[in-house]
């Protein structure tokens, strides 16, 4: 039974070792639960501390259940949790600092803070991409978007919300066109 255990963690922990990267079993993550699926993530303090301290604020004070995945492109990515099904803008708290210098890259699977044009403006906004988006890094003279975490579980959700039907809602595009629900994102490792 030992061996069967050790055999399953190697393989759970390949990937990231053939990436050279060190997994950290301690990092938090929490699940995001949607009206199509729950979608899990690893977030990763060490890089993107104030990001991923702004994001569980935002996931312990409850904020993110009735939001909605509410830009949805492609072989691009997936953006939610600012706006409710009506596309009405929820109320955020303030701005956080670009933390896009961490080294860590817009690749598929992991998510990040959206923004304006601003780099400092993120807020409550994030998106998973669904493929690497390199072009989202960080770069001399062009501040990138944070990446500050991975999806572990559940990559088969965010690919099947990239096939929504989408359209135009007011001034907004590539809305789905039947509202993705965010019902609840919690911590699955204590804080």
């Amino acid at each position: 039974m030992m061996k069967y255990l050790a055999i399953c963690l190697a393989l759970l922990l390949a990937p990231a070792a053939i990436a050279g990267e060190t997994v950290n079993t301690t990092d938090p993550q929490v699940t995001i639960k949607t009206s199509e699926g729950d979608i899990k993530l690893r977030l990763f303090p060490d890089k993107a501390p104030v990001t991923v301290a702004n994001f569980l604020h935002y996931v312990d004070s409850g904020f993110y259940p009735g939001t909605i995945f509410h830009r949805v492109i492609p072989d691009f990515m997936i953006q939610g949790g600012g706006f409710s099904p009506d596309m009405v803008p929820k109320e955020a708290g303030e701005p956080i600092v670009n933390e896009s210098r961490n080294r860590l890259h817009n690749t598929r699977g992991t998510i990040a803070m959206a923004r304006t044009n601003d780099p400092d403006s993120a807020m409550a906004q994030f998106f998973i991409n669904q493929r690497s988006n390199l072009q989202l890094d960080w770069a001399p003279g062009r501040p990138g978007y944070t990446v500050f975490g991975e999806v572990i579980l559940g990559m088969d959700i965010v690919d099947f919300i990239a096939t929504a039907p989408t359209g135009q809602v007011g001034s907004f595009t590539d809305v789905p066109l039947e509202p993705i629900t965010i019902i609840d994102v919690v911590r699955d490792t204590p804080p």
